[in-house]
């Protein structure tokens, strides 16, 4: 990690979810929809990408149903027949991208929640949080909206990272002073965004 923070005046702690709490492998759902559909990789992330089928359901303008109607139709999976894939086929696909949970991150968490304010900020979906749910509490960790004071998802708040207005939503909701945050994310342009709010950004790099 790098940052450049002033960690007296510290009280809260705000988290991304994916690759600083649990690792993420964005490649591994196209890589699955294309075997299942019997597509090139590169087929599917072209119509992944023209469609912005991610960025609308990570933000709230299509639910769980809709964002499996447009993957079936998509990716021309026979869809309203018999032979269409199930949510269940499509929802662990999409799951993919969540790699093991390490506890050990989680108990650190729980160590700094004794001394600071701790929120979670993520661009996500419903299919993605409540498999992270499954995770934690499969190994008896709590569920993130126990693990955090609050949380905040994309889709909830219907406006994602980077947008300066995520954040001072998170700001505002919460009543937090942005000098007196740190905010952990694996994307620069996450960071860079939070940090012209004056909240401390630090940018969680590969080991």
């Amino acid at each position: 990690m790098n940052a450049a923070s002033n960690t007296s005046t510290l009280k809260n702690l705000i988290f991304d979810l994916g690759d600083v709490i649990i690792p993420i492998d964005l490649t591994a759902p196209i890589r699955n929809f294309a075997m299942l559909a019997n597509l090139p990789e590169d087929e599917v992330r072209a119509i992944w990408q023209q469609h912005e089928l991610i960025g609308q359901y990570e933000t709230g303008l299509v639910d769980d149903s809709a964002f499996r109607d447009h993957v079936r139709r998509l990716l021309k999976n026979d869809f309203g027949t018999s032979d269409s894939w199930a949510d269940e086929v499509i929802d662990t696909a999409w799951n993919t991208v969540l790699l093991e949970l390490p506890v050990e991150r989680i108990e650190r968490i729980k160590e700094l929640k004794q001394t600071y304010r701790l929120f979670l900020l993520s661009n996500t979906s419903p299919i993605h949080i409540r498999k992270v749910n499954h995770m934690l509490t499969s190994v008896n960790q709590p569920t993130l909206e126990d693990l955090f004071e609050r949380v905040f998802y994309s889709y909830a708040v219907k406006v994602a990272k980077p947008s300066p207005e995520i954040y001072q939503h998170v700001l505002t909701e919460a009543g937090l002073v942005p000098e007196e945050t740190a905010f952990f994310d694996d994307n620069a342009a996450n960071i860079e965004s939070a940090a012209a709010l004056g909240i401390q950004a630090v940018h969680v790099q590969p080991r």
